[in-house]
């Protein structure tokens, strides 16, 4: 009787520790799903796109680990848990990062707004200097029109900004800013061929 006793005790004993060590680390699964999430939804697709894609990678890793072990007979889960722990502290990490970057961009973004509406600005002031006279009529014209047309895109990349899309807003500043001042090359071109006739 003592022996049967002895037997259930070690064999309940055997059955708890196998069951003790075998459990999924679930907590830590949702702890590291939950940081990830928390990065993509602090912009992490835009503003640390190179971080999340490791987070999500390591994440996979830790996953195939936990899933691997699942299928073992003795699981050691002690891998994966580390791996996941992991995870959560780098998603962590990247979260902390991603104010300052989105600040950032938008600071470049507004500067080169403000690059772009100088250019702009720079450019149809010297539209009206321009040499007027026969052969400068329809490049006049041509020059007005596309400057009509920087100055609605200036109004997009300030919308651009408030939707809080900077790089956006900055591309197209960028490109204003270029464009304006091919315009005002083409006038200061003029400008200097007319001095160069008189």
């Amino acid at each position: 009787m003592k022996n049967l006793m002895k037997i259930s005790v070690l064999g309940l004993l055997v059955v708890f520790l196998f069951t003790s060590c075998a459990k999924q680390p679930t907590q830590l699964i949702n702890d590291a799903k939950a940081g990830i999430d928390a990065v993509v939804k602090a912009g992490g697709d835009i503003y640390a796109k190179d971080e999340l894609k490791k987070l999500n990678d390591d994440y996979t890793a830790a996953m195939d680990e936990v899933n691997a072990q699942a299928k073992k007979l003795f699981k050691k889960y002690g891998q994966a848990k580390e791996m996941l722990a992991k995870v959560k502290t780098d998603a962590d990490s990247v979260a902390q990062l991603i104010p300052a970057r989105k600040e950032e961009a938008k600071n470049n973004a507004i500067n080169a707004q403000n690059e772009a509406k100088a250019a702009f600005d720079a450019a149809k002031a010297l539209l009206d200097k321009a040499p007027k006279g026969k052969g400068t009529k329809a490049d006049i014209e041509a020059m007005k029109s596309d400057l009509a047309g920087l100055e609605a895109q200036l109004t997009e990349v300030q919308a651009s900004i408030d939707q809080e899309d900077y790089f956006g807003a900055r591309d197209k500043a960028l490109s204003i800013k270029e464009k304006a001042n091919a315009i005002s090359e083409q006038i200061n071109a003029a400008i200097q061929k007319v001095k160069g006739t008189r």
